[in-house]
């Protein structure tokens, strides 16, 4: 079993950067398709970003393409999101979750292991 523990959230200003870690203990990731999802206060859990398992595919919301970008270092057993950018309405907690062997699936029932999430806030 894996365990994922997310890192990096924090308060900036729109338009400003910031990299979330999503970290594997337990088991490697590097058979592990990874997604990130977001919930803002009051509203359902959305999905962020997913990349497969092999690293050959990726998924971005509608919302962030072209300024969040998911990527994986397996030497650090760790999943990055790179959001530059960043506007109000990316404020949200943030989760990593994994599932084996998958593809860049954005749904998040398809998803096992969840971490607790890091909060994202940003100012206008």
């Amino acid at each position: 079993q894996v365990q994922l523990v997310e890192s990096g959230g924090g308060l900036v200003q729109a338009g400003y950067s910031l990299r979330l870690s999503c970290a594997a203990s337990g088991r490697t990731l590097r058979n592990y398709a990874v997604g990130w999802f977001r919930q803002a206060q009051g509203k359902e859990r959305e999905s962020v970003a997913a990349i497969s398992w092999k690293g050959d595919s990726t998924y971005y919301a509608d919302s962030v393409k072209g300024r969040f970008f998911i990527s994986g270092d397996n030497a650090k057993n760790t999943v990055f999101l790179q959001m530059n950018s960043l506007k109000p309405e990316d404020t949200a907690v943030y989760y990593c979750a994994g599932r084996v062997l998958g593809s860049a699936e954005p749904a998040e029932t398809a998803y096992t292991y969840w971490g607790l999430g890091t909060q994202v806030t940003v100012s206008p």
